[in-house]
C-alpha cells in the first residue's frame, strides 16, 4: 500500500508545527456558516430599518374614514391628526384613538389600522342617543349608558325627552340626596333601552320623579306608571300584555309586574 503523498506529509509536519493555541482558534466549517448566517441576519436586519424607517416605499399617503353618520369624514380626518408623510410603522395608533375620543364624544368606538404599505383607517362606531335632555333651547343626547355626549340644535326623531322633575316631597327630596341626579338620568336610560319596540316608538317623554317613580307619556295622551328600573323585562312583558287586553285604556300601571292595572278610555 502507497504511503502518505510529500503534500501530506507536509500538512502533517505544518499541522504538528502550529502552536496549541493557533489551532483552538482555527474556525470550524460549522464556527464559518454560523458567522456567515450572523452577518446575514444583520444585513437583513438593518436593510428592514432602513425600509420601514428610511425609504420612502412605506410612508403614510392617504387616510380613510368609515362607520360616521351625523359626523362627517372631515372632522374626524382633522381630530384624529394624523402624520401624513411619516413612516407608517411609526405611527401612534393607541394616541390617535384617544385623541378622536376626547376630540369627539360622539364616538364610541374606534379603531386605527394600518392598512399596508401607504394607508391608515380610521373606523369609528358612534353613539346612538336614547333619550335627549332639554337645556337653553337646545338638546342634550344620552346614550345607553347615561352618557350625555352632544348638544343638538334640533331634538333627533323617535328619541324621547326625559324630564327629571324631582318633586319637593321628602320621599323625592331622599331619593336624590341618595342616588344623585346621574344615577337618576341612568335609571331613566334603563328605563328606556327595557321598552318593547312598539312602546319605545310612542314613548315622547320619561319621567324620573324619584328613584322608584318614573313615567312614560306616550303618544295619543296616553301614560305608563313604570316605578323604578329593576325587573325592566318582566315589565316591559306585563305591559306588553295589558296593551293587548286593554287597547282603549289611557293609563297602565306596571310598578309591580305581577299586579298590573290600567284604567280609563
Amino acid at each position: 500500500m502507497a504511503g502518505p503523498t510529500t503534500a501530506e506529509r507536509g500538512e502533517r509536519q505544518q499541522e504538528s508545527s502550529d502552536p496549541p493555541l493557533a489551532r483552538r482558534l482555527r474556525p470550524t466549517p460549522r464556527l464559518r456558516t454560523i458567522i456567515i448566517l450572523l452577518i446575514v441576519l444583520v444585513l437583513l436586519g438593518a436593510g428592514s430599518g432602513w425600509l420601514l424607517y428610511g425609504s420612502k416605499w412605506l410612508r403614510v399617503e392617504r387616510v380613510s374614514v368609515s362607520g360616521t353618520r351625523v359626523l362627517t369624514p372631515a372632522q374626524v380626518l382633522e381630530a384624529a391628526d394624523v402624520p401624513v408623510g411619516a413612516p407608517l410603522i411609526s405611527v401612534d395608533t393607541d394616541a390617535i384613538e384617544a385623541r378622536l375620543s376626547q376630540e369627539l364624544p360622539r364616538i364610541d368606538v374606534v379603531d386605527v389600522v394600518r392598512s399596508w404599505p401607504h394607508g391608515i383607517s380610521l373606523k369609528v362606531a358612534e353613539r346612538t342617543p336614547v333619550l335627549i335632555v332639554q337645556k337653553d333651547g337646545k338638546f342634550v343626547e344620552v346614550d345607553k349608558e347615561g352618557v350625555r355626549f352632544a348638544t343638538v340644535s334640533q331634538a333627533p326623531k323617535g328619541v324621547p325627552a326625559l324630564e327629571l322633575t324631582v318633586t319637593q316631597s321628602s320621599s323625592a327630596a331622599a331619593s336624590l340626596r341618595r342616588f344623585g341626579e346621574s344615577r337618576l338620568v341612568r335609571e331613566a336610560v334603563r328605563v328606556a333601552r327595557a321598552l318593547p319596540a312598539a312602546v319605545a316608538r310612542d314613548t315622547q317623554v320619561v319621567k324620573v320623579r324619584s328613584y322608584d317613580d318614573i313615567s312614560l307619556a306616550l303618544a295619543g295622551g296616553r301614560t305608563v306608571a313604570w316605578g323604578s328600573g329593576e325587573k325592566g323585562a318582566a315589565k316591559a312583558r306585563t305591559l306588553t300584555a295589558l296593551m293587548k287586553a286593554s287597547p282603549d285604556a289611557r293609563y297602565f300601571d306596571v310598578s309591580v309586574p305581577t299586579a298590573p292595572a290600567s284604567s280609563g278610555s
